[in-house]
């Protein structure tokens, strides 16, 4: 079973993920449902297209410079907010990044659940839709996750735990269908977990070294089938 090929990565994102949209704006409300507390603008179309705004600014000022370095007086210039009103949305910028990270892990752990139905019947297949969707969704939202990624080792030690967790849970939603292979005898793999771990880099080289596949002319449809391919022939029953 495999995921819209369509060449329109936010046209494909529509059709492979329905029920989790990931245009900012759709992101955007989730976070509102989420952090409604730290929210004081009580008008959810007005609160929504500023966190947009918010968020944007952010995504787009750390591609220049680490989210540690990016000073309120900065998101007031890019998003035309006073100062005031950036802190009717949060009340620091810790609070802000937990905003972005817990809607990155909560949209993987979402998206990577909802396979269709029967998949988990056959372990090859969910391994393949795994691997395909986490992939798309990635190029969906590549400035989300690579503002996850990059930032990382510069985030608060609660801000970093989270992301580490959040990654492992990533892994364990991977080991379990390896799980189910071994146990069905479709997989050979003695450390399901280890090969999980190791699977977990192929997914993120397509959105941290974008411009590397984009140099070379490489599209998302052959990236994803290489590395299933790859996957495949390490792990499957001879």
């Amino acid at each position: 079973m495999t995921l819209a090929r369509d060449p329109d990565v936010k046209g494909a994102a529509v059709e492979a993920f329905p029920r989790h949209a990931t245009t900012t704006e759709a992101i955007c409300v989730r976070i509102l449902e989420r952090h409604r507390d730290h929210v004081s603008v009580r008008k959810p179309h007005l609160a929504t297209a500023n966190l947009a705004r918010i968020i944007e600014a952010v995504l787009k000022l750390s591609s220049r410079q680490s989210f540690h370095e990016i000073s309120l007086r900065d998101l007031a210039r890019v998003t035309g907010l006073s100062m005031g009103g950036l802190y009717s949305y949060f009340d620091n910028k810790n609070t802000l990044l937990v905003m972005i990270l817990t809607e990155v892990s909560e949209t993987v752990e979402a998206v990577l659940r909802d396979a269709p139905a029967g998949l988990e019947a056959d372990p090859a297949a969910h391994l393949r839709w795994l691997i395909e969707t986490h992939i798309r969704l990635t190029e969906a939202m590549q400035p989300w996750f690579v503002f996850a990624f990059m930032e990382a080792k510069g985030f608060p030690a609660a801000a970093r735990a989270f992301a580490i967790e959040s990654e492992l849970a990533t892994e364990r939603i991977f080991a379990d269908v390896l799980a189910r292979g071994v146990e069905r005898g479709v997989f050979a793999i003695p450390d399901v977990n280890l090969t999980a771990a190791l699977i977990k880099p192929l997914l993120q080289d397509w959105y941290v070294k974008r411009a590397k596949y984009r140099k070379r002319g490489t599209p998302i449809g052959a990236y994803i089938a290489s590395v299933i391919a790859f996957v495949e022939r390490a792990i499957t029953k001879a």
